[in-house]
């Protein structure tokens, strides 16, 4: 039985290989769709359904102890994944900061999944804020890995005539979270963080009350981003941050930027809000959630 790694348990360059592998099936897929309602079409595994997969194999040597996942950098989808695909996932310390309350230290982490035991199928870096399980303990060097802005824009012949640099889609519609949908979505992701599932302790927390993963929130945006971007594949994402909770009965909503357009690949930038239609495009107030992809037109 493992209590999961403390921030103070963490050493540069140190390597997890997370246990058990995860097998994907149709029946995942199914599940997935029915929380999200994605209606994005593909032959292959939703990317997201891939990426929460591989995060969530990372949680219980990353991130058990978390306070919160707070961003993403350089994820890039390698392969596709089909239905009965089993997926592994190794990670490697690159970065490490106490804060400055001595209670909390963020830890960075490259991940990398892996089809069917060798074919590296995706690969991203997060941080996250774990606790200390000693406040006295000594902190470790600070290292903040230098982090791209965005990866290479997918080669992608062919044009985007319907959009435009500078173009913004109101996503128009609202997604409110239930309890059980997100505990649903966490499980099937194979996250086990204790701030998604145990009220009895994060009722004498920070917030007192469960937080939402943030990868929850992601899909929902994704999911509906359909009205507006719809014919897009996700290719990689930039970057992306987390920039305030989210809690169950918080009704999110979303709107798009088009920052780059590349043949018929298009740079976006997604801002999910929680309890704040996105009518009038808000860029900072109610905002939840900030990502920066890449997505392919479909012919």
């Amino acid at each position: 039985m493992s209590g999961g790694n403390f921030f103070e348990d963490f050493r540069l360059g140190q390597v997890f290989e997370h246990a058990p592998s995860r097998k994907l099936t149709e029946g995942d897929a199914a599940v997935y769709k029915a929380i999200y309602g994605s209606l994005f079409e593909s032959e292959t595994l939703d990317q997201l359904l891939v990426f929460h997969t591989v995060f969530g194999m990372s949680v219980g040597d990353v991130s058990l102890n978390a306070v919160a996942n707070l961003g993403y950098a350089e994820c890039r989808f390698l392969q596709p994944v089909l239905p009965g695909t089993r997926l592994r996932a190794v990670s490697q310390v690159i970065g490490l900061k106490e804060n400055s309350d001595r209670k909390t230290g963020i830890v960075y982490v490259r991940t990398r999944g892996f089809a069917d035991g060798a074919v590296e199928a995706l690969t991203f870096a997060r941080w996250v804020m774990v606790r200390k399980r000693n406040e006295s303990a000594p902190a470790p060097e600070t290292v903040v890995p230098e982090l791209a802005r965005a990866v290479a824009a997918p080669h992608a012949p062919g044009g985007c005539e319907s959009f435009a640099v500078g173009q913004k889609i109101d996503h128009v519609d609202g997604t409110t979270i239930a309890e059980a949908e997100h505990a649903m979505a966490t499980r099937l992701f194979n996250n086990t963080a204790r701030v998604h599932f145990n009220q009895y302790t994060e009722s004498k927390g920070r917030f007192g009350k469960r937080l939402v993963y943030g990868g929850h929130v992601i899909s929902i945006a994704r999911a509906l981003s359909f009205n507006g971007l719809e014919g897009t594949d996700l290719e990689a994402i930039n970057g992306g941050r987390h920039a305030a909770p989210v809690f169950a009965g918080d009704t999110i909503f979303a709107w798009s930027e088009v920052l780059d357009v590349q043949g018929a690949a298009l740079r976006l930038r997604t801002r999910a809000t929680k309890d704040l239609p996105c009518d009038a495009f808000p860029e900072t107030d109610g905002v939840v959630l900030d990502l920066d992809y890449w997505a392919v037109l479909r012919r």
